[in-house]
């Protein structure tokens, strides 16, 4: 069926033989919208336009229930058919009039080439070969029963749809392999969003989905070389031609591209122009080749694609310069012109809706029971099992197109192909809400090192709860962290936080050396070990989804885990790696979640306030909104009808400030937010801390986390306890050490919140932490809190067990304690004069969003009034303490922590 041909040369034949006609314009009274066949592309571009803006509004509303893209484009075209806007009198003589179709279809099917071009360049043969037995079997289970409840379905519909004229073989070949086929482009899509890919049921559908496709599009070709050849011979000779085509292109060809690629440097930086030009040529001639011997134009685009080289990252280079053009403007044609053939009206009797119930449930019948029963037999529970059976019933845009060919090659009547497409339509739409019942987070089985690269001692499963999340025994030490990468300039911030924390060297200078060599033994600190999670965002580009995918392999070529993994090496630092695609809106989550499975005691996180170029202030830098606004991956003007949070501010660092704040919320581990101002001016120097405490369960976390610091001998702390009281007041002398005993029974830092002490979001967008309010008992539990970990660390006569690596850390400490009614000043001046003796400081803060104190929002209001700025979002991502040390550029660095939130 050379569709494309003849589509191509009747065209020519018409501009070639059409008599010139007038060129007006609105001026002279002429309606733009008109066809005219001098000037096809003024109706076109009135075409693409009604097409793309209706599937856009119709993903944007579709997004929020998790339906892929697909859904919402095969909707639109259904809805500009005569199904709704067509019915419409007059709409599609003046919009789709049946003169403009064969442009409109000449573009689409180039379209449609392409598509099933980067379809081929998703299809990687190796994740077949991982899964080999599990993915063979659920394939081939997913094709042989719902072929053959298909096959067994088409005779009473031919009976009572399709006349004579048509072969029953043809109709039963189309109507087997609609039903066996699988969208596996769309099968990507929701295994990416729904983040199975690292789950064993994740792994053996995609596999199945590679077989599965590649089988179906086998058997299609069939049936088209069948239909066009009118004889069996013929047929056959097609059939031969084409697997003779099929091995020269994946085997010869495939290895002269490979050749070229590394000849002209594409494998290293991305394909030339040349390259590019020599793919593109070979497309086209695949696909004209395919199209002259009887079959489909797009199975040679799709052999092409199968046949580019998967060697670094080209597959997915190649996806980026063709998929937006290909998702925005090429198949939304082509799945308006599906639906200019869709007329739902046509079922309009109780025998057509039967059929079309049926037809429905068979083929998920099909599906999944024949790839559920199929896992089962393999190994997996009832509950993955379905999970398959669930995912492989996926149909989406591929039988679409099958159902077009049906339709083109007049095996399908429209009113079994409207039929079909509601079919497709229904299971599609199924496939997300049925796995996410029956396949909840809680109860996915991952596979161990799918994404980690190097696991690292302790982060297995089944350790103790109580020592994995506590500190060591002899000090507050956390030695295993989690350390947050997304983007290249977080990567100086990154490496700086982590050289804070690196081990103190063995023999430190300045540790006293009169302690025994049991004693020193008993002191000795676990390894410190860093995992580093890579986080790339899931847009709606093949190419995410294909990086997705192949997450096994992108850990060791991605650039940035490259980077912190040299680093490692060079300061003898055990680094695992980690790698996940996930959507913007769920970084958060991903990184509380690594951070629990993981058992890490400190999420590190990089910063960047607002800054810009010509500002000496980084809170200047950029106006923030009286009303800011929640970020989302992406931004579309059409999202304010459907209540997106996406509304204003779209600058990185409004966007990262919202996924710190997010962070901060949902962790139940402690997190460290590393903020570099960009001030190198103090570079060089000796390490300097200055701690501002003001108590609350963040500032004892900052408190140990600045002890732990100064375990380095080169590391140097000035702590200042800050009480806010009238000058007049007497001082509050240094607190007194309290008995061993009794401090081992005051309760720990975790266990005084009480359970009313829990953490909500507000739904606005750029929202603020909100705590609940303390009760009076909770109140004075942090307070005596503060009291002992403040008398642990601050005491001039330490205890006498304390241990001696504890012991030199506090002496490199200086300790103090002022009264001040304006305390955010008095830590502001401090900081200046302590920078002028130390160019190299970093101020360490908590963030003191809960328990808090007192409230310091009126002296912060005064400061950020004097110096001009409006800090609204810095101040909700850090804090009061350090939001007035930013404002102030009291400091080169900072570091803001919180303490765990606690489980309810």
């Amino acid at each position: 069926m050379p569709a494309l041909s003849d589509a191509t040369i009747k065209l020519y034949r018409k501009v070639t033989t059409r008599t010139v006609q007038g060129e007006g314009g609105l001026l002279t009274g002429e309606d733009p919208s008109a066809y005219n066949s001098t000037d096809p592309l003024r109706l076109w571009i009135i075409q693409v336009g009604v097409i793309i803006m209706m599937a856009q509004l119709l993903s944007l509303g579709l997004r929020r229930i998790k339906q892929p893209r697909v859904i919402a484009e095969v909707l639109g075209g259904i809805l500009l058919g005569p199904t709704a806007l067509g019915a419409i009198p007059g709409f599609t003589q003046h919009i789709f009039p049946a003169d403009s179709l064969p442009y409109l279809t000449l573009v689409a099917d180039i379209g449609l080439c392409l598509f099933l071009f980067l379809v081929g360049l998703e299809i990687d043969a190796s994740i077949v070969k991982r899964n080999a037995r599990l993915s063979v079997v659920v394939s081939l289970a997913g094709i042989a029963l719902p072929f053959g409840l298909g096959s067994a379905l088409s005779l009473p519909l031919y009976h009572h749809f399709i006349g004579p004229s048509v072969q029953f073989t043809y109709f039963m070949l189309f109507t087997g392999v609609a039903y066996s086929i699988t969208a596996f482009p769309v099968l990507c899509r929701i295994l990416t969003e729904l983040e199975l890919l690292d789950t064993t049921v994740g792994i053996v559908v995609l596999s199945a989905g590679v077989g599965n496709d590649i089988v179906g599009w086998t058997l299609l070709a069939l049936s088209v070389a069948l239909v066009n050849a009118g004889s069996g011979l013929t047929a056959l000779w097609t059939l031969l031609i084409c697997v003779a085509f099929a091995i020269f292109l994946l085997w010869p060809v495939k290895r002269v591209m490979l050749w070229l690629a590394r000849k002209t440097g594409s494998v290293e930086n991305g394909p030339t122009m040349f390259y590019m030009t020599v793919v593109i040529l070979l497309l086209w001639g695949s696909a004209f080749f395919t199209d002259i011997v009887g079959v489909n134009a797009i199975f040679g685009a799709f052999l092409v694609g199968i046949a580019v080289p998967r060697e670094g990252g080209l597959a997915i280079t190649l996806t980026e310069k063709l998929e937006d053009m290909v998702s925005i403007v090429f198949l939304p044609l082509y799945f308006t012109l599906s639906g200019l053939n869709t007329n739902l009206r046509l079922l309009n009797d109780g025998i057509t809706w039967a059929f079309t119930i049926a037809i429905v449930a068979l083929s998920f019948t099909g599906k999944f029971g024949g790839c559920t029963i199929a896992a089962k037999l393999s190994g997996f529970g009832w509950r993955e099992a379905s999970t398959v059976g669930g995912l492989m019933s996926c149909k989406g845009l591929v039988e679409l197109i099958v159902l077009n060919v049906g339709l083109q090659a007049g095996i399908l009547t429209q009113t079994v192909f409207s039929m079909f497409v509601l079919e497709a339509v229904a299971l599609t739409f199924l496939t997300t809400p049925l796995v996410t019942t029956l396949y909840p987070p809680e109860r996915r089985v991952r596979v161990s090192g799918q994404l980690v690269q190097r696991a690292t001692a302790g982060e297995e499963d089944g350790m103790d709860s109580d020592d994995s999340k506590s500190p060591a025994k002899d000090g507050p030490w956390r030695y295993r962290f989690t350390v947050i990468l997304d983007k290249l300039e977080h990567m100086p911030g990154v490496m700086a936080l982590t050289q804070l924390i690196l081990p103190t060297p063995s023999n430190p200078s300045g540790v006293t050396s009169v302690t025994s060599t049991t004693e020193t033994v008993d002191l000795k600190k676990p390894e410190v070990t860093v995992d580093a999670l890579r986080l790339i965002e899931l847009s709606d580009r093949t190419s995410a989804v294909m990086r997705s995918s192949a997450a096994d392999t992108l850990i060791y070529t991605d650039p940035l885990l490259g980077i912190f993994r040299m680093y490692g090496e060079l300061n003898d630092l055990a680094v695992s790696t980690s790698l996940s695609v996930v959507p913007f809106d769920d970084f958060p989550h991903r990184v509380a979640d690594h951070a629990s499975r993981h058992a890490s005691q400190l999420v590190l996180l990089p910063w960047l306030p607002p800054t810009s170029g010509h500002h000496n202030n980084p809170m200047e830098a950029e106006p923030i909104p009286t009303t800011p606004k929640s970020p989302r991956f992406e931004h579309n003007p059409f999202e304010a009808f459907f209540g997106s949070f996406s509304k204003a501010d779209k600058s990185a660092s409004a966007m990262n400030s919202q996924f710190v704040r997010s962070v901060f919320a949902q962790s139940k581990t402690d997190v460290a937010v590393f903020i570099d101002t960009g001030d190198r001016s103090g570079a060089g120097g000796s390490q300097h801390i200055f701690f501002p405490f003001f108590g609350g369960p963040d500032d004892r976390l900052a408190l140990e986390f600045v002890v732990q610091l100064c375990l380095n001998p080169r590391i140097t702390a000035t702590v200042v306890r800050y009480i806010k009281r009238d000058v007049d007041v007497t001082p509050l002398g240094k607190p007194e050490g309290v008995h061993a005993h009794e401090r081992e029974q005051i309760p720990t830092m975790r266990s005084l919140v009480h359970r009313e002490d829990t953490l909500s979001i507000r739904s606005t967008a750029f929202p603020d932490t909100v705590y609940g309010q303390p009760t009076t008992q909770t109140r004075m539990q942090s307070e005596t809190a503060d009291s002992v970990t403040w008398s642990k660390y601050a005491s001039p006569k330490p205890d006498p067990d304390t241990p001696s690596l504890l012991r030199a850390a506090l002496a490199r400490i200086q300790f103090s304690e002022l009264p001040t009614p304006t305390p955010l000043r008095a830590a502001i001046q401090r900081a200046a004069s302590i920078r002028r003796a130390h160019t190299r400081l970093l101020i360490v803060a908590g963030r003191s969003k809960r328990l808090a104190t007192g409230s310091h929002h009126h002296e912060l209001k005064e400061i950020f009034e004097e110096h001009g700025t409006n800090g609204d979002m810095v101040r909700k991502t850090i804090g009061d303490v350090a939001s007035a040390m930013v404002v102030s550029s009291s400091a080169s660095t900072l570091v803001v922590l919180q303490a765990a939130i606690p489980a309810e």
